[in-house]
This record gives structure tokens, C-alpha cells and sequence, in this order.
């Protein structure tokens, strides 16, 4: 355990350590804005490869996550797009459906 300020072993470690002693010095690390831009820049920073399936899933994971802190138009407009996306997919699906059954049972 780290030592804290006043001297005591606890969970808090001695001053701000990770992005806000490098990046954000002088912002506090318990205000949610603080946190919530810490993470943007963690989401900015991030270098990795979109060609892997890793790297698809993670562009996934940061729109549901972004949708999900949408609200009013900006929700709706999220919601179109997946249905849009799914409507998509079903057309797509439905059109190699027919086309497997087309070859083999004919």
C-alpha cells in the first residue's frame, strides 16, 4: 500500500500519478470532467491497428460508448444508424439465403 499525505497507509497513493501528473497537472483527479477528459485523451492516444479483429472490436466498443453518453438528437440519430446497419445485414443474409437455396435445391 502507498503512503497518503497524512502519513496513513491507504488506497490513495502520495500526489497524481499516471495522465495527471503528466498531462493534466494542476486539475484535480477526483473532479468527473478532469476523468472524463483524461479519458478522451486516452481514447486519442490510442494507436492501434483497425485491419485486426481486435482493433474493429475496440472501434465498436468506443461508438456504443459514445452512444451511450448521447442524448436527444444525437441518440436518435445513433438509433437510425444501427437499425439502418441491421436492416443492412438482414438484406444481406436474406440474399445468400436465397442464393444457397437456389444452387443446391434446384
Amino acid at each position: 500500500m502507498a503512503m497518503t499525505r497524512s502519513g496513513r497507509q491507504g488506497d490513495e497513493p502520495d500526489g497524481p500519478t499516471g495522465r495527471f501528473a503528466d498531462d493534466l497537472i494542476g486539475l484535480d483527479p477526483h473532479d468527473p470532467e478532469a476523468q472524463a477528459f483524461a479519458e478522451h485523451l486516452d481514447r486519442v492516444e490510442r494507436s492501434q491497428s483497425r485491419a485486426t479483429v481486435e482493433g474493429m472490436l475496440q472501434g465498436v466498443e468506443d461508438f456504443a460508448q459514445s452512444a451511450n453518453r448521447a442524448g436527444g438528437r444525437r441518440r436518435l440519430a445513433v438509433a437510425v444508424v444501427v437499425l439502418l446497419m441491421l436492416v443492412g445485414v438482414g438484406i444481406a443474409l436474406w440474399d445468400a439465403v436465397v442464393f444457397v437455396s437456389g444452387v443446391f435445391f434446384e
